[in-house]
């Protein structure tokens, strides 16, 4: 008769050094790990782990100081802020304050200073009030403290209206489209103060040359427009120096000067320059036939 056949027994790596006598990790894993530590599987949450105590903070409500902080315990409880019943407030006040005292001293230095405020407006209540001439209300400590908060108060409304309005960058952005268009260049204007500048230039050259001669000589403004039109012609634009002929003398040039300044007066020719400080250039204003 044979013997029964008995399955092999699993053969189980040694536990870890430190471990307990039941803490052995199979060789063949069928089931999913956890996690994984230093690379190795992890089938169980250790019994022993440990979350330090400030490693999660949650703040439920956030305040800007300690005004914001003493109004929001006034509107919370439904408190007239007018009558504010100090004792409460008070009380609540320092239960915070001894919050943020562990965690941020620097923090707290100013809410304790509301606080220590807090403690006197309470002690001067309890006290008598003191004697006030007939037909005079008492001072009640807490007066300041109102005005302190009502002041912050319409701060705070003003700033979430503010706050309220579309913001740019934040709830709109500003559309920019660029077009490329083909536009006829417009050249700058040349302005009177321009003319004269030339004008003292050309002089300045003309008397260089000039000869010391008495003659007397009649000469047409009309004559020297014809003369002007005539160098015009067939060129698109002419130098405004080279209209003037220093040689002959500054009598020309002054006649030549007005002939120019009639011929613009009468938009027959256009004065132009390509931009600041350029020179400056004559031409038809309109096309000859």
């Amino acid at each position: 008769m044979s013997a029964p056949h008995t399955a092999p027994e699993a053969v189980l790596p040694p536990a870890p050094e430190g471990a307990p006598p039941d803490a052995v990790m199979p060789q063949v894993v069928d089931h999913v790990a956890v996690a994984r530590l230093y690379g190795e599987p992890l089938f169980a949450l250790p019994n022993d782990l440990y979350i330090p105590p400030d490693a999660l903070e949650v703040f439920l409500e956030a305040f800007e100081g300690p005004l914001d902080l003493l109004l929001y315990l006034i509107r919370k409880q439904n408190f007239n802020i007018l009558d504010i019943p100090m004792a409460a407030v008070t009380r609540q006040y320092l239960v915070y304050v001894d919050e943020i005292r562990n965690h941020n001293l620097e923090l707290a230095a100013e809410y304790l200073l509301m606080a220590a405020m807090l403690i006197e407006i309470k002690s001067r209540m309890l006290l008598p009030p003191k004697p006030v001439p007939e037909g005079e209300e008492p001072e009640d400590p807490r007066a300041e403290l109102v005005r302190r908060l009502l002041e912050y108060e319409q701060m705070k409304l003003a700033g979430a209206r503010l706050n309220a309005l579309p913001h740019f960058g934040r709830d709109f952005l500003r559309a920019q489209v660029y077009i490329e268009q083909s536009l006829q260049p417009r050249f700058p204007e040349v302005h009177v103060v321009e003319l004269q500048e030339a004008w003292r230039d050309i002089l300045k050259r003309a008397k260089l040359v000039q000869h010391h001669r008495i003659t007397r000589e009649e000469l047409s403004v009309r004559e020297y427009m014809s003369k002007v039109l005539r160098a015009l012609q067939g060129r698109r634009f002419v130098e405004f120096e080279e209209l003037f002929e220093p040689e002959k003398g500054s009598t020309v040039l002054v006649v030549t000067f007005i002939a120019l300044l009639e011929l613009a007066k009468e938009t027959l020719i256009e004065i132009t320059q390509a931009e600041a400080f350029a020179p400056i250039y004559v031409r038809l204003a309109y096309t000859p036939a």
